[in-house]
C-alpha cells in the first residue's frame, strides 16, 4: 500500500485526537460578547444601573448587574451610557419605499385595484435599500413593513430584520398582518369606492365571500386573495385597519365585531375620542407618527393621544407610517420622544418601540433584553430621547452591524 493512501487516514486520526484533547476549537466555539451599560433598559422590569448583557452566538445568555454577571476574560466587551433592546418600527414601508423617491424604489402601494389581499410584502422588500441601513444605524433592528394605507385592501405586511442582504436572511415573519384602509384615504386613487358606505360594503362582501367559501369546505389555493382573507377570519392573521376619523374607527370596531377577526387599529388620529370603546373592545393601536402633518384625515391628530390611550389601558405602539414626500418615512425613536414630552410615561414611550410593539405584532424573541432572547441591542451615548444623543453601536443577532455614532 502506498504512503499516499495512508496519509488521509492518519490525518483523520490526528484531527480526531486533537478535537478530543481540546487541541482544536470546535465550530460552535465562537467568541462571546459582553455589553456594559451605565443604564440598561431590559423592558422586563426596572432599569439596571451598571448592567451587563452577556451574549453567546445570536442569543442573550445572561443579564443583570455587573456584580452578578461573570464576563469571561476572552469576551469582546462593548460599553455604552444607555443600552436598550434593538428598536422596532411597528408600521412603515421601509424596504418597499426607498430613499430616492423615484419610481424604481416606490413599491409600497399598487393602485391598479382597490382590493388586493394577495400582494405580499416579501415579494417587494429590498434588504439592500439604503433606507433600511439608515434606520438600522439609528438603532432599529426590526421593521414591520409592507403595503401602505391608501386602498381598501392594499396587501400583506411582513416583518424583517434590518440585517441581512437577502430577503430570506432578513425575514422574520412572512405575513404579519393584512392591511386595510377605511375612509377617504381609500377612495382618492380609485373610481370605486366613491363613498365610505360603498367602501365598507365592498369589504363586507369580500369577507362574506371568503367566509362562505371557508364554511363550504372549498380547498385553499384557488384564489390567493380569498385564502389570506380566510386566514384573517380564522384569526391566524390580524387585520391591520387604518382608520383616522372617529366614525371610521367605529366602523373598524363594527367589522371586527361582525366577523370576529383579530384587529389592530392603525393610524387612529382621533382615537382620543374613542378611548373607552377601543379599551372595551380590547384592541391595540399602532398610532400615527406623533409629529404627523395635521391635514386630511389626520387633521385632528394630537401630540397627547399616546398618553391618553396608555392611561386608558390600551396597548400602544408608535409608528413611522408612510408619507407622500421624501423619504416617506420617519424615525420612530423621535416620534416616541415627542409622545413622552406630551404625557406618555418614559417607560411606556420606550416600550412603544420595543416590547409593546413586539407584543402587538406577536413577534417572538425581540423587544426585551432577557436570557434566551435574540441579541438585538442599541447602544446610546446618552438618554435615548435627547435629540443630542447618538446611537453608537447596534447589534443584531449578536453581531455588530453598525459601530458609528449617528
Amino acid at each position: 500500500m502506498s504512503t499516499s493512501r495512508l496519509r488521509p487516514r492518519c490525518l483523520s486520526v490526528l484531527l480526531a485526537a486533537l478535537l478530543l484533547w481540546g487541541g482544536l476549537p470546535t465550530a460552535s466555539a465562537q467568541p462571546q460578547r459582553a455589553v456594559r451599560a451605565d443604564t440598561l433598559y431590559t423592558m422586563t422590569g426596572d432599569p439596571i444601573e451598571n448592567g451587563v448583557v452577556l451574549i453567546e452566538n445570536e442569543t442573550i445568555a445572561a443579564v443583570g448587574p455587573a456584580s452578578e454577571v461573570d464576563v469571561p476574560a476572552s469576551a469582546e466587551v462593548h460599553k455604552a451610557s444607555v443600552v436598550t433592546p434593538g428598536l422596532i418600527d411597528p408600521r412603515g414601508t421601509v424596504g418597499l419605499s426607498g430613499i430616492y423617491n423615484v419610481p424604481a424604489d416606490q413599491d409600497q402601494l399598487d393602485t391598479s385595484e382597490p382590493m388586493q389581499p394577495a400582494l405580499r410584502a416579501l415579494d417587494a422588500y429590498n434588504p439592500r435599500e439604503q433606507l433600511v441601513s439608515f434606520v438600522q444605524q439609528l438603532g432599529f433592528t426590526t421593521v414591520h413593513t409592507g403595503h401602505a394605507p391608501g386602498a381598501l385592501i392594499s396587501g400583506q405586511t411582513a416583518t424583517f430584520s434590518t440585517a441581512g442582504t437577502t430577503v430570506e436572511a432578513s425575514l422574520r415573519d412572512s405575513i404579519t398582518t393584512v392591511a386595510f384602509t377605511l375612509g377617504p384615504d381609500a377612495q382618492a386613487r380609485f373610481e370605486s369606492p366613491g363613498t365610505r358606505a360603498k367602501g365598507v360594503a365592498m369589504l363586507r362582501q369580500a369577507l362574506h365571500d371568503a367566509q362562505a367559501a371557508m364554511n363550504g369546505g372549498e380547498p385553499e389555493g384557488g384564489d390567493l386573495g380569498q385564502d389570506v382573507l380566510q386566514d384573517v377570519l380564522r384569526g391566524e392573521v390580524p387585520a391591520l385597519i387604518t382608520a383616522h376619523r372617529a366614525h371610521d374607527i367605529q366602523t373598524a370596531l363594527r367589522l371586527q365585531e361582525e366577523f370576529g377577526f383579530d384587529l389592530i387599529l392603525d393610524g387612529a388620529a382621533e382615537a382620543y375620542l374613542m378611548t373607552e370603546e377601543i379599551a372595551e373592545a380590547d384592541v391595540p393601536v399602532i398610532l400615527h407618527p406623533t409629529m404627523a402633518r395635521p391635514s386630511g384625515t389626520t387633521q385632528n391628530a394630537a401630540f397627547t393621544t399616546a398618553g391618553v390611550l396608555h392611561d386608558a389601558g390600551v396597548p400602544v405602539a408608535i409608528q413611522t407610517g408612510w408619507e407622500p414626500y421624501v423619504p416617506k418615512t420617519r424615525i420612530a425613536l423621535y416620534e416616541a420622544a415627542i409622545a413622552m414630552a406630551h404625557g406618555l410615561p418614559r417607560e411606556a414611550a420606550l416600550a412603544s418601540i420595543t416590547r409593546e410593539a413586539a407584543e402587538i405584532l406577536e413577534l417572538e424573541s425581540v423587544g426585551t433584553v432577557a436570557p434566551g432572547q435574540r441579541a438585538d441591542l442599541a447602544l446610546f451615548d446618552g438618554d435615548p430621547f435627547e435629540y443630542t444623543t447618538h446611537v453608537c453601536t447596534v447589534l443584531s443577532g449578536g453581531e455588530v452591524v453598525s459601530d458609528e455614532c449617528k
